[in-house]
């Protein structure tokens, strides 16, 4: 009898291990694996393209290399005015900067260059693993670096990103960062990859955290170099000085409003927070782009004068 009961454990064990390792894979490949992913919506590349006419003749592609050896492509707008200040644009989760458009023109609207990179593993740029902002955050300080070097010392840059990009700027914003970088704008950001996923995995697959969210974390820090606990824009933006406008959608279910609450609080320097009402996720400047348009100006007017 009692080897019986020991020959049922081993096998009930065996079984809970085999499906852990499944559920682990299986998380990491829907979840860190760079590629087309079938719970978000393809964008039409045409439309997209359109919204770049207003950069015709204006528009170069420039190429940096990660400290990890990825080559990163990026689009570079000279504004038709010449200015010193420049704008980096960065996208959300498995998209690509063609599809900020709307917003890069808004900054060359309002007297800006802009450079929109492909994040790691999107659009034009290499890498097998999404870094969820974390991993991002280093190319963005080697992005800056380069905008330096294209512009000079006298130039002044600000950091805007929508989504998973905006959660990229606030992680780069924890960085050494040189004083040029004068301001950030993060539209729905999420607070942590650990929260954010621990989210998704309740809304989409109705499964606990744990124990997959702590194992894939794990596994993930094996595979591309970092964890979901380490990868945390709240943290981050403990250490943040720099101007910093929070915009956040009322309805998102994606990365739910609660997310914005603690980053307004985390952040130490001046700091706006500005909800849109109705607004699902990164939506907010379809919404109302008028408004939007509008609190992205003042915001910068206000701090360009402090600056």
């Amino acid at each position: 009898m009692k080897k019986k009961l020991i020959i049922i454990f081993l096998s009930l064990f065996v079984t809970i291990l085999v499906a852990l390792g499944f559920g682990v894979n299986y998380l990491f490949n829907y979840a860190i694996v760079s590629g087309k992913k079938d719970f978000i919506k393809a964008e039409n590349p045409e439309k997209l393209k359109k919204q770049w006419d207003f950069s015709d003749g204006y528009s170069e592609d420039i190429f940096i290399t990660s400290n990890d050896g990825l080559k990163l492509k990026g689009r570079y707008i000279k504004n038709k005015k010449e200015t010193n200040k420049v704008a980096i644009v960065a996208h959300g989760y498995m998209s690509e900067g063609l599809a900020m458009g709307n917003y890069a023109k808004m900054f060359n609207e309002l007297g800006y260059d802009v450079l929109v990179p492909d994040n790691r593993g999107h659009g034009d740029s290499e890498g097998k693993y999404v870094g969820f902002g974390w991993l991002d955050r280093l190319d963005y300080v080697k992005w800056i670096d380069e905008v330096l070097k294209l512009k000079g010392k006298s130039t002044e840059i600000g950091l805007f990103g929508v989504s998973m990009g905006a959660s990229t700027i606030m992680m780069t914003s924890g960085e050494n960062l040189p004083p040029q970088v004068k301001w950030l704008i993060a539209d729905c950001g999420f607070d942590s990859v650990a929260n954010e996923l621990t989210y998704q995995l309740k809304n989409m697959f109705q499964l606990p955290a744990f124990p997959l969210i702590p194992l894939t974390s794990t596994y993930t820090k094996v595979k591309a170099g970092y964890s979901f606990y380490e990868a945390n824009a709240v943290n981050q933006l403990k250490k943040n000085n720099l101007p910093l406008l929070l915009i956040h959608g009322d309805n998102d279910d994606f990365v739910p409003l609660e997310s914005v609450y603690p980053l307004y609080k985390a952040t130490k320097g001046p700091k706006e927070l500005e909800i849109f009402e109705g607004a699902k996720h990164a939506t907010s400047y379809n919404s109302d782009s008028k408004k939007y348009k509008e609190i992205v100006k003042k915001f910068l007017f206000a701090h360009e004068k402090e600056s």
